[in-house]
């Protein structure tokens, strides 16, 4: 009886502590994961084919997704203003979102990041109160992609200044080929017009007030509106890049200015109808007043304050921007904030000539803006944008450009007064 007492209690402790120890062993087994957000970029492209890696090194999960800039932003704006976001790391816009997410405390600090190998500027854009918040991964600076053949076949120089550029644009502009294309797309065309205004020696905000209805601006919307309007490809206000980029690889545009980081993309034999050693790379040229395109941090790296796996978070944000990663991305042609990565030999014996030429000239007379600095820039976009088709439409000979702009201007003041930013 006793030893049968014995049987039974052991199979009653076994079937208690069974399923406690199987638990155990499940939940030790179970990887960590973590909720990444990715832009459609090129750099978004790169990590994406490199995540396998980093699951591997860590095994930590990573569950991301790859979004369009503007969705991406209104899909974490969405979540982290309804608390609803299990985001852990994400691609950010600083000059976007960046100073609307500090302000709202959505970044996690960084405070064990080494930035000692980005350009301060970099940095600073996504500090505050002495915290930074943002790594920068892409900077990005305004250049003119042009067709070498083109150029040669019509015996045309490449442009050093807007009237010789206007010049270039009318004569290319035939046989089915758009002299010029730039963005056209409302709020999309304000970051790439911005250099044109810089040219002219306008600018979005002074002193924390909207200036973009100045005689300076108002006139390079006109030229900007004249270019695209009379020598740009059809349909040209609904166009961002992404939509001009396949039309100038298939060579049908002659120029096109915009961010120096497509060039990899566009010289891709495996994406374009053009030889590579018929693309080259030109600053913008300058205009009557300035010369000074924008450069700017386009793209960085940031912690969600809200993540629940912090740890986790934090190696994939060090892995994501790290300078293996950085270098990788210079040699596929995408220009990255790192100091280090400009350094590079094996870099710099492979990259294109004119992208260092148009980087050092930037950095060294760019402006670190290619849109209003405020907490509601996107609201601010869509307003300039809508004088920029106004322009375009017109070919920049519009009767109601200076009353669209004033009116639009006193809009952006009212969204830097409701934000506690206006005269700032």
């Amino acid at each position: 009886m006793k030893t049968k007492t014995m049987v039974v209690f052991a199979l009653l402790l076994a079937l208690v502590l069974v399923p406690m120890f199987a638990q155990g062993t499940k939940d030790e087994a179970a990887p960590e994961e973590i909720r990444v957000l990715l832009a459609n970029h090129p750099y978004g492209e790169l990590l994406k084919t490199k995540i396998p890696e980093f699951e591997a090194e860590t095994g930590i999960k990573v569950n991301y997704e790859s979004l369009q800039e503007s969705q991406l932003t209104n899909k974490l704006t969405t979540e982290f203003a309804t608390n609803s976001s299990t985001v852990d790391v994400f691609m950010t816009r600083p000059l976007q979102e960046g100073l609307m997410f500090i302000k709202n405390g959505w970044y996690e600090s960084l405070d064990n990041y080494d930035f000692s190998d980005y350009p301060a500027n970099s940095v600073d854009i996504g500090r505050k109160d002495g915290k930074a918040y943002i790594v920068p991964l892409v900077t990005e600076w305004q250049v003119m992609y042009y067709r070498k053949d083109l150029f040669k076949k019509a015996g045309l120089s490449v442009p050093t200044t807007f009237a010789e550029l206007e010049n270039a644009a009318r004569i290319l502009n035939k046989d089915g080929v758009a002299g010029i294309a730039s963005r056209g797309k409302g709020a999309a065309a304000v970051t790439q017009i911005s250099s044109y205004i810089y040219n002219f020696g306008g600018r979005y905000l002074e002193d924390g007030k909207a200036v973009f209805d100045s005689p300076e601006a108002i006139e390079a919307i006109r030229y900007y509106g004249k270019l695209l309007g009379n020598y740009g490809p059809q349909g040209v206000t609904s166009m961002s890049w992404e939509n001009i980029m396949p039309v100038f690889q298939a060579g049908k545009v002659a120029m096109w200015t915009d961010a120096s980081v497509f060039y990899g993309q566009i010289v891709d034999p495996a994406k374009t109808e053009i030889p590579a050693e018929d693309i080259g790379v030109a600053q913008l040229p300058r205009g009557p007043v300035d010369d000074s395109p924008f450069i700017v941090v386009s793209w960085g790296m940031a912690m969600s304050s809200a993540s629940k796996n912090k740890d986790a978070a934090q190696k994939f944000l060090d892995w994501a921007t790290s300078k293996e990663l950085a270098k990788e991305g210079m040699l596929s042609n995408i220009t990255m904030a790192r100091d280090s990565a400009w350094a590079d030999a094996e870099v710099r014996a492979v990259m294109n000539p004119g992208l260092v030429e148009t980087q050092a000239h930037a950095a060294k007379n760019g402006y670190p803006y290619d849109r209003p600095f405020m907490s509601s820039v996107g609201q601010a976009r869509d307003l300039i944008g809508e004088v920029i088709i106004e322009s375009i439409n017109t070919k920049g000979t519009s009767s109601k450009l200076e009353a669209l702009a004033k009116e639009k201007a006193d809009a952006v003041n009212e969204l830097l007064k409701a934000d506690g930013e206006y005269g700032l």
